[in-house]
């Protein structure tokens, strides 16, 4: 862990107010804690732009595991990119609807195209891709 140093920050009232309830909200335990988070949010956001820094992710797909032929393009196009799928889960939601969580690693710009590649198979309901830095 890295030494802590503080530093002020100017702010009008009404911006504190509605910070302070976005900490109460999220359940910060501090101000500070609020900060550290979207600063990391904000500089791994601008990672993800400048493509190639390394990332780590989940994606988050569900779809109906009836459609014709869409279990096996899902394991195709994971297999194909095996350097960047680390883990799955699979959770079956009700008697058609399966839920599927991809844990992924790589430069951020694969990332998204495999994302993309994957939400865009026919039969997916709900994709979402979630990315944190890899690095400290």
């Amino acid at each position: 862990m890295s030494k802590i140093t503080r530093f002020s920050v100017s702010v009008e009232d009404d911006l504190l107010e509605k910070f302070d309830r976005f900490c109460k909200e999220e359940r910060f335990a501090t101000r500070s804690e609020a900060v550290r988070q979207i600063i990391r949010d904000t500089l791994t956001r601008r990672a993800w732009e400048g493509k190639t820094h390394e990332a780590a992710g989940t994606l988050t797909l569900v779809y109906d595991h009836h459609r014709a032929l869409l279990r096996d393009k899902l394991l195709a196009v994971q297999h194909d990119h095996a350097d960047h799928v680390v883990a799955t889960l699979h959770v079956h939601l009700e008697h058609d609807l399966c839920l599927e969580v991809i844990a992924l690693r790589g430069p951020a710009d694969k990332l998204q195209q495999l994302a993309a590649q994957l939400r865009g198979l026919k039969g997916i309901f709900k994709g979402e891709l979630v990315m944190a830095s890899a690095q400290t």
